[in-house]
């Protein structure tokens, strides 16, 4: 107000001061101009109090809704993982994922006040994404000092829901030896859950739990890991050692890493960050700062068993094409060559008189198949290969696969994560030894 009366008295006296300098023409041009710069610095005063708070106009936040209309939740379609309808075999529920996702949030004046942008950043995805994620215990059958079948608490973990209708993104590990697993909600209520599919190529595994009528369950939406930069900031929400709904910060250290699994299977191109990831944390989601989920937390390096500052997570790539197929199919369709392999020891190699230690021998392969229509040729020594307990027959003399695509095959492990991408129909270069030298074989896959 006190801007209001200066802009009134200044206007006043100005106009006095003109009655006596100026004569009566000079004076109504006076009085116009007069009246232009008075309106001008009135909407200036205006434009910098809203009801007595700073105006927020400049700041790159989002303005308050105004109090005569309320703010209301938008909501946006999230990321599906198909084009189409398709009909899950044995479900009546559609494949296409029904996802919806909370928009960006309003913020009122009085929060870009008292937060930075960094903090109403983490509030932001905190407010949007908590209540989609679940926390999982599960229930697995023991024997007790009768021999008698008992149940007893099982392990516990995260999950994200996808779906509207209880689709829930996990992983195997959190799952695994459950006889019955339990999904909680934010709210409180818990669900007996059932599983879709699990792919322990993946760790990844789908559950599904049915809501009663007319709850509306948040969702996570995906992002797209393809973008991830090393240095991007990532937010992780999940269930640390019991504690629901923790949210932990951190960057992306590093991309395109291939991290063994406690199952000894090869998980290629995980992202590596130093966001807190502790015993709870496993499945649940990695998120970029808009709220889309762009990983799965699955792993932690660590001496002591706790955060050491080394997590890994799925990328939500790998996880999009991974839940697809389980959900329509109920395990992933990869694609295969149709042959029985031999990991090479320095031992086989010299019994075989090979010049090298390093690669899969083909002992067998299958009559008819992609890999004979190929050219890939099996090996036709039997001999006896293993101790006397777990002995098997081999056969010596056929092809050693070193590579595919270019990527170097020194184990199952490596020939296996290779193929984790494939489907069936595409064709890979396969490098092979044969008689001294090493050729290049193009083979398309077959469905395993």
């Amino acid at each position: 107000m006190r801007n209001f009366k200066t802009v009134a008295l200044s206007s006043i006296f100005l106009y006095s001061l003109m009655m006596k300098l100026y004569a009566k023409h000079q004076l109504i041009l006076t009085v116009v101009v007069v009246s232009i710069v008075a309106s001008v610095v009135t909407g200036l005063a205006t434009s910098r109090y809203v009801k007595g708070k700073p105006a927020v106009s400049q700041s790159p936040v989002p303005e308050a809704a105004s109090d005569s209309q309320p703010a209301t939740e938008d909501f946006e379609p999230g990321a599906v993982i198909a084009t189409e309808e398709r009909m899950v075999p044995g479900n009546t529920d559609s494949f296409l994922l029904q996802t919806a996702v909370r928009s960006d949030p309003i913020y009122t004046a009085d929060m870009v006040a008292s937060y930075t942008q960094d903090e109403l950043q983490n509030i932001s995805v905190y407010e949007k994404c908590n209540e989609a994620v679940v926390n999982i215990n599960t229930q697995v059958m023991a024997v007790n000092w009768f021999l008698e079948p008992v149940p007893q608490e099982g392990g516990s973990g995260s999950g994200s829901i996808i779906d509207r209708r209880g689709y829930v993104v996990t992983n195997v590990h959190v799952i695994s030896d459950a006889y019955k697993i339990y999904i909680s909600l934010s709210d409180g209520t818990q669900y007996e859950g059932r599983v879709v599919g699990t792919d322990a190529a993946s760790d990844i595994a789908v559950l599904k739990f049915d809501p009663p009528a007319g709850v509306e369950l948040k969702t996570i939406a995906f992002g797209d890991s393809d973008k991830l930069k090393v240095g991007q900031k990532l937010i992780a929400i999940g269930n640390p050692f019991g504690f629901e709904r923790t949210m932990t910060t951190g960057i992306v250290s590093g991309l395109g890493r291939p991290i063994q699994s406690a199952t000894g299977t090869i998980i290629r191109n995980m992202i590596q960050t130093d966001t807190a990831i502790n015993p709870g944390n496993s499945g649940g989601p990695l998120l970029d700062t808009s709220g889309r989920m762009i990983g799965i937390n699955t792993m932690i390096y660590s001496t002591s068993g706790s955060s050491a500052g080394i997590g890994f997570a799925v990328p939500v790539n790998t996880a999009r094409r991974v839940v697809s197929d389980l959900i329509q199919y109920g395990t992933v369709r990869r694609g295969v060559i149709a042959a029985d392999y031999v990991q090479l020891t320095s031992s086989i190699a010299s019994y075989a008189h090979l010049e090298i230690t390093r690669g899969l021998l083909v002992s067998q392969i299958k009559k008819g198949g992609n890999a004979e229509k190929a050219g890939i040729k099996a090996g036709t020594e039997a001999i006896r290969y293993g101790s006397s307990r777990n002995s098997r027959i081999i056969y010596l003399g056929g092809d050693v696969i070193t590579a595919m695509d270019g990527i170097s095959v020194a184990t199952l492990a490596d020939y296996y994560s290779i193929l984790e991408s494939k489907r069936p129909g595409d064709t890979v270069k396969v490098t092979v030894y044969r008689n001294g030298k090493y050729q290049d074989i193009q083979v398309t896959l077959t469905e395993e």
